[in-house]
């Protein structure tokens, strides 16, 4: 950053023109001689080096370290941080000089975030002359008695003009008023042993900054294997750019306050692709996992990146048919508050579909070998035709290596379910026997299915089979599954009869 740049940031006199979209038109604001800024006497280092590493984590928070070279004075010095985030927690602000620790104290820190802008020029020129010119070219001057939505001048000769807002072209001021800036910055009072040249890191934590696992899968034809891409997609809306950073990702549900900034949308994509193996290393980092960029990354402000994390060909998979006809694949089961549910009703009647899913495993063997963050998983197939098409798409929560991912793709076309509860008794104050049949018609022309028909046993902990008409299993303490194999256009009915009973 040049010298005149830096000194016209903080208030020295220079002449600045701000050009701002308004109603369709362009706003000019013009100011002259500009107030000389707080701490005139005092020496204003200046960087003359940049270094930036940038550690994000899933919750959008992110940890910035900025490693600049500045040049002290012996004594007191202004230190003025202009490149900083629009969204940064000033409390988190850690300021350490690297080649005088012991010599150089911070005596004092600000964060200085009163921008330029229409409305604070306005605010700040109450009571004073100013100039507009409108777009016909009419000039109107006098002080302003008013700068919230139209503008109020007074004239020298006291008569009083109203200029519509929408008709300005122009505003001129005198000059900047102290205390506006034109980026958010921080400024320190510093006092240093020496004079020269000092490596100064500053640390600070900012919101609008996230990142998240975005996953593609491609299906194959007979649907025994995927090929996955994982990358990671990083948003950037804190108001600050960081070029050439060192980009570490952290996954994990990191413990927090309540945030205290909001960020606003995005603008850009910018993809980032591997053209060998994805050139990102991943490591354990207390109970997280890290992820590094393994070259420098420039992250702009207002931008979406996405770089590619994971790569999995080949990866044995299996595509099958849930019907959990009571609640659904992701529908809510409810607990017992140590009472049974006797209510007969409940949990009976629901309108739900037979799903498709799709598993896979994320070890070695299954040769992925990979830890996969929490993140949207879009799933597509090859047609016919050679062309992908999407199929459908779930999330995944964070999943260590070698554990087993289930997506839930969607909804069958072809297979119907239908569950009935026949029977509801209660042949004892401390007991209760319901029945239920579980219809299931394969309506392919060609093709055999499995469904697996998944049954919750929510009403109490205590409970037993009293008879099914097929084989089933005990998947954990609440719940049973059974496995139909269905030929084309074949229907056929589980039946089973459950009894809970407590003290």
């Amino acid at each position: 950053m040049s010298k005149t740049r830096s000194r016209a940031l903080l208030g020295l006199a220079a002449l600045v023109a701000v050009v701002a979209l308004l109603g369709g038109g362009y706003l000019l604001l013009k100011w002259g001689g500009l107030t000389p800024a707080p701490h005139e006497a005092t020496p204003v280092a200046e960087a003359a080096e940049a270094g930036v590493a940038l550690t994000v984590y899933n919750e959008g928070t992110a940890l910035v370290k900025d490693l600049r070279r500045f040049e002290f004075a012996d004594g007191l010095n202004t230190i003025s941080f202009v490149d900083v985030a629009a969204s940064i927690d000033p409390t988190s602000v850690h300021f350490n000089s690297l080649t005088d620790p012991e010599g150089t104290v911070v005596l004092e820190q600000n964060y200085v975030y009163d921008l330029v802008g229409t409305g604070a020029l306005l605010e700040k020129y109450l009571d004073e002359t100013i100039e507009v010119v409108t777009d016909d070219g009419t000039s109107f001057q006098g002080q302003l008695l008013s700068g919230s939505g139209d503008i109020i001048l007074e004239s020298n000769n006291g008569e009083v003009q109203v200029v519509r807002a929408d008709n300005i072209r122009e505003y001129k001021f005198p000059d900047l008023p102290e205390g506006l800036i034109t980026r958010p910055t921080l400024v320190w009072q510093v006092n240093s042993a020496q004079g020269g040249a000092q490596d100064v890191e500053v640390t600070y934590l900012t919101g609008g900054i996230s990142w998240q696992a975005d996953y593609t899968i491609l299906l194959a034809q007979d649907d025994a294997s995927i090929d996955l891409d994982g990358w990671v997609t990083l948003n950037n809306t804190s108001g600050a750019s960081y070029e050439k950073a060192q980009l570490k990702l952290v996954a994990g549900d990191l413990q927090r306050l309540a945030a205290q900034r909001s960020a606003v949308g995005a603008d850009m994509v910018e993809f980032e692709v591997a053209e060998e193996a994805p050139a990102v290393a991943e490591r354990e980092f207390f109970e997280y996992h890290l992820y590094e960029v393994e070259r420098s990354v420039t992250v702009r402000d207002n931008e979406t990146k996405q770089i590619e994390f994971v790569r999995g060909t080949g990866v044995p998979a299996e595509r099958f048919f849930l019907y959990d006809g009571a609640f659904g694949p992701r529908g809510y089961v409810p607990y017992f508050y140590g009472y049974p549910l006797t209510d007969p009703v409940y949990g009976v009647g629901m309108d739900v579909k037979v799903t498709v899913m799709l598993e896979f495993d994320t070890g070695e063997e299954a040769g992925l070998g990979a830890d996969l963050p929490r993140g949207r998983v879009r799933v597509y197939q090859e047609d016919v035709d050679g062309a992908a098409l999407l199929v459908g798409e779930d999330l995944i929560d964070h999943t260590p290596k070698g554990e087993t991912v289930q997506l839930y793709v969607g909804d069958a076309f072809d297979i119907a379910g239908e569950r009935v509860q026949t029977d509801f008794t209660r042949p004892t104050d401390h007991s209760l026997e319901e029945t239920y049949e579980i219809t299931l018609r394969n309506r392919k022309d060609e093709e055999t299915v499995e469904v697996r028909v998944v049954e919750h046993l929510f009403r109490w902990t205590d409970w037993e089979i009293l008879s099914a008409s097929t084989d089933h299993v005990k998947l954990d303490s609440s719940t049973i599954e059974f496995r139909v194999s269905l030929e084309p256009d074949e229907e056929q009915t589980v039946r089973y009869t459950v009894r809970y009973f407590w003290p």
